[in-house]
């Protein structure tokens, strides 16, 4: 029982800095997939492909590589090498597993809004660390509206505007629109940080202030 006391207190006193280590580790374990599977460790880049796939789409086309001839690729150049109609069903679980190849590279395995929303998160804390004094939660109606709509309006026009929805209306009178990778960094930025500002402070006014070691 001690030592599970001990094991909570220093989680209660350290909880700032386990969130954004965990947040920076969940963010480059992606990029560790890809230099792994360039350096030929199969086995050991599926360790991370497979269980990052069950928590983001990982879409070829909307991700980012390493040791390719380009960093990102639009959704017209990606079937354009890869042969696949990203506009299917099959065609888009086909992009999700895609990982790359020599001439392309190799696929990190989070999408390129995660690989953003996260080092904001794990930025927005380090920044609160700082300023834990004077800095407040975010207000509600401002973590909506710089948050939450621009990352909304993005990937809900991208989504609404492509098959199936698009099939039926009224999501059918929705100009077909994919984002580019500028945007989907800009919005998972805002949202990670935002986010960050909004709930680490939240969290910190529930517990006692960390001892003086």
């Amino acid at each position: 029982m001690r030592a599970l006391d001990r094991f909570a207190t220093f989680v209660q006193d350290h909880w700032l800095a386990l969130s954004c280590t965990f947040l920076i580790a969940y963010a480059a374990l992606p990029i560790g997939a890809a230099v792994l599977k360039s350096a030929g460790w199969e086995r050991s880049a599926q360790l991370i492909y497979q269980p990052y796939k069950a928590l983001c789409h990982t879409y070829g086309f909307r991700s980012f590589y390493l040791f390719g001839e380009k960093t990102v690729y639009s959704r017209d150049e990606f079937e354009q090498k890869t042969g696949l109609d990203t506009r299917t069903p099959r065609g888009l679980f086909a992009a999700r597993d895609f990982q790359g190849n020599p001439q392309m590279g190799y696929k990190i395995a989070l999408c390129q809004r995660d690989m953003a929303i996260y080092p904001a998160m794990a930025l927005g804390g380090m920044l609160f660390a700082v300023l834990r004094r004077r800095m407040r939660p975010m207000p509600w109606w401002l973590f909506v509206t710089v948050g939450v709509l621009p990352i909304a309006l993005d990937g809900f026009s991208q989504l609404f505007s492509q098959p199936p929805f698009s099939l039926f209306p009224p999501f059918q009178w929705i100009p077909l629109r994919e984002s580019v990778w500028q945007l989907r960094v800009l919005t998972g930025s805002l949202f990670g940080f935002s986010a960050a500002w909004l709930v680490f402070p939240l969290i910190a006014s529930t517990l006692p202030p960390p001892r003086e070691t």
